[in-house]
């Protein structure tokens, strides 16, 4: 009986549960995207990622008109929304992944390779920074846990 992969564990589709970052610093933890966040995490069978996470509480833009917003509009529009895609690659042996942003909604990140510590245990997913990114002026330290989807 062959032993599923991490690779193999990861391909679907998962759901946001929890976003929760710490701060290197003082250890104080917070919820960037509040205490429900919305997101999904796409891993393909043929080694591309998807992830889109954002606050549930968005306000819409009074215009309707995704390129007329108000400069107000716009930051608080990306300030609560986080979005990426490219290629992934799995490390079995350090249960490791790397996401590559091929494209980015935060222009810093493209081009990026970034690593995520894995833990999979049974339908629940956690992928955690492998060391502190600056996050809204601080070190942080980022774990993300996810549900697998149910299937449409």
């Amino acid at each position: 009986m062959r032993k599923e992969t991490l690779r193999d564990q990861l391909i679907g589709a998962w759901q946001l549960v929890r976003f929760a970052e710490r701060n290197v610093e003082t250890g104080q933890e917070n919820f960037p995207f509040g205490e429900y966040p919305l997101g999904f995490i796409i891993y393909t069978p043929d080694g591309y990622m998807s992830a889109q996470l954002q606050r549930p509480d968005r306000a819409p833009f009074a215009d309707g008109d995704p390129l007329r917003a108000t400069p107000e509009e716009y930051a608080a529009a990306g300030s609560s929304y986080v979005a990426y895609s490219g290629r992934f690659f799995v490390d079995e042996a350090k249960k490791s992944l790397a996401h590559e942003m091929a494209v980015s909604f935060f222009p810093n990140w493209f081009g990026q390779r970034q690593v995520r510590i894995v833990k999979i245990d049974g339908d629940v997913l956690q992928l955690s920074t492998d060391g502190p990114q600056r996050s809204n002026g601080a070190l942080k330290t980022a774990t993300l846990t996810w549900k697998r989807a149910k299937p449409n």
